[in-house]
């Protein structure tokens, strides 16, 4: 069955003049209006009272009048309790940008790899200058000599302070590790393990951790006779960063093989050995309010501080500083980190984690920046340089009221009796 299909021939029609017939027709010049329409439309415009030309629907005519006097609209209190409680906006921190004090600091060693500054619980600066180690009371301002090395090719390589205030660790290039009472300015004990070069020490309650030369950690309870109770092997050159968590669960190592370990208390295995450093990893510092997060700085071919979860190893953020890393502090009551750097700028910069903006760089230093150390109340930073100064810094914010005081607390209930069996 077969359709014929219809279709339309357009060439001989004239489509200018269809299209004005169509528009004349849709305008309606020539159509009578619809009487509906008209009177619809004028039942509307006298509702809406704009049967006058020019009328408005809405006028202010008269000012509104005033509420009684006394009278409170219920609705205002419904609308501040929706409103929700305001976001109290945070002050503005200034952050000085020269030091409030500086010391000489003759004999300190250009030695990267070595850790020669701490600030103890007890407000006291320890320093080492070539063999001998002084103590500086940050709030008396008096000096004295703790200790000097006997030897007269020895010097010292690190010193650590305890969390108790009273004794101090002291490494020395022979081998030895001593410990002193501050206060008695008497060596306590002495420490043998190590086949060379002391270079890094760390506390953790009656543990400590001391690392060298001979790419050995050993870990000691200085309360016993046989005080060796780990020797921890991973690291093939000198171990020059060596930092116990908080909590005392991990313990991290740095060397100058480029490796970074991070050990498990009470294990001789490491957890985690991380390789993305291009240079010694000497500067460590666990955060103070994310247990698992490590900040490690990498030496002149590296330049970065790279952050860490040490639960599960993974590379949380790398940032270049363009300068060799020689120390990191993290603010105790800000969620900032400081730095201090070497070749080329020799200066310090303050980060706000975890955004690493740059908060403020503080020079003065002439040589590379090697050692910081925090005040016990954490608003201060000591820095320990090349050029033999230094330099104490007011770069960190103040602890909030509330908190105030329960540091220096916690630190004396923990550690009052903690070293009396040392022999």
């Amino acid at each position: 069955m077969q359709m014929d299909r219809y279709i339309p021939a357009r060439s001989a029609m004239d489509m200018d003049v269809a299209h004005y017939n169509l528009l004349k027709e849709n305008c309606g010049s020539g159509a009578a209006a619809s009487p509906f329409k008209a009177q619809y439309s004028k039942r509307l415009a006298e509702q809406l009272g704009t049967e006058r030309p020019n009328a408005r629907i809405l006028a202010f005519k008269n000012k509104a009048p005033a509420p009684p006097e006394g009278y409170v609209s219920g609705l205002a209190a419904l609308y501040t309790q929706n409103a929700g409680p305001r976001l109290s906006k945070k002050p503005f921190r200034s952050v000085p940008q020269a030091p409030e004090r500086i010391l000489d600091a003759p004999d300190l060693l250009d030695d990267y790899y070595l850790n020669l500054l701490d600030w103890g619980s007890n407000n006291v600066v320890a320093v080492a200058l070539g063999a001998a180690v002084y103590l500086w009371n940050a709030g008396s301002g008096s000096i004295e000599q703790l200790m000097e090395c006997a030897a007269e090719d020895d010097y010292v390589t690190s010193v650590a302070w305890a969390a108790d205030g009273k004794h101090i660790a002291v490494g020395t290039a022979t081998a030895q590790v001593q410990i002193w009472d501050a206060g008695r300015s008497k060596q306590v004990r002495g420490l043998r393990g190590h086949s060379a070069r002391v270079s890094a020490l760390s506390w953790s309650g009656t543990t400590l951790s001391t690392a060298g030369r001979d790419t050995l950690v050993l870990n000691h309870d200085v309360r016993v006779r046989e005080h060796i109770t780990a020797t921890l092997r991973g690291h093939e050159q000198e171990v020059c960063g060596l930092k116990w968590s908080p909590s005392g669960a991990q313990l991290a190592s740095g060397g100058n093989d480029n490796l970074l370990h991070i050990w498990d208390a009470g294990s001789s295995r490491p957890a985690q050995r991380l390789t993305a450093h291009c240079a010694a990893v000497k500067a460590l510092a666990w955060c103070p309010f994310q247990a698992n997060l490590l900040a490690s700085g990498g030496g002149t071919a590296d330049r970065c501080i790279k952050f860490w979860n040490t639960h599960t190893g993974a590379l949380l953020n790398s940032i270049d500083t363009n300068s060799q890393v020689c120390a990191l502090q993290w603010s105790r009551h800000e969620r900032e980190i400081l730095s201090s750097h070497g070749f080329s700028q020799n200066q310090l910069c303050l980060w706000k984690y975890p955004s690493m903006a740059k908060v403020a760089e503080m020079s003065g230093h002439t040589s590379r920046v090697l050692h910081l150390a925090q005040s016990p109340d954490g608003t201060a930073v000591c820095s320990a340089a090349a050029d033999e100064t230094l330099r104490f810094w007011k770069c960190f914010a103040e602890a909030a009221p509330q908190q105030k005081g329960k540091g220096a607390a916690a630190a004396v209930s923990s550690s009052s009796s903690m070293l009396r069996s040392i022999r």
